[in-house]
């Protein structure tokens, strides 16, 4: 097991509860089953479609490739998530004029009143979870989300 070293050896060489990874990981964990039970009581959807239809709303149109890209999943999942939305009427699914073989998913009427109850949700468990932070300590940790991510899509 390694010990912990000063940030001037290796800031990273930490045991496994310290380190980055664990803790981000841990604080999804944490989060998720609130999340999940909330989004079925809240929007009667579970925590991915709920995910995807936000996503959809947030950046409509958009092909499933995208709404896998953009809600973090993989093709199929995103796909299943996507079918189960326009089987509940919450999303439209047209030919992509663009790619013959795509499809073009948007927001129905209907899609537009629960996503706005899903985004009421986000938001509030936004607050909840990063409610300990002050607005400055909120701007500098999206701030370095921001890069990270960055960073980590030219890796």
């Amino acid at each position: 097991m390694t010990t912990l070293r000063t940030a001037a050896q290796d800031p990273f060489d930490l045991p496994l509860d310290r380190m980055f990874t664990y803790r981000l990981h841990m604080l999804g964990k944490l989060s998720d089953p609130s999340s999940q039970h909330a989004y079925v009581q809240e929007t009667g959807l579970s925590l991915s479609d709920g995910r995807c239809l936000i996503t959809i709303g947030s950046f409509e149109p958009l092909s499933v490739k995208d709404l896998a890209r953009r809600s973090n999943l993989n093709k199929s999942q995103a796909s299943r998530a996507a079918q189960a939305l326009v089987e509940q009427g919450l999303v439209s699914k047209t030919e992509s004029v663009a790619d013959g073989r795509g499809v073009v998913l948007a927001l129905t009427p209907a899609g537009r009143e629960r996503c706005a109850a899903a985004h009421a949700l986000v938001l509030r468990r936004n607050r909840e979870i990063f409610g300990c932070l002050s607005t400055a300590e909120l701007e500098q940790f999206s701030a370095l989300l921001d890069r990270l991510i960055a960073h980590n899509v030219r890796a």
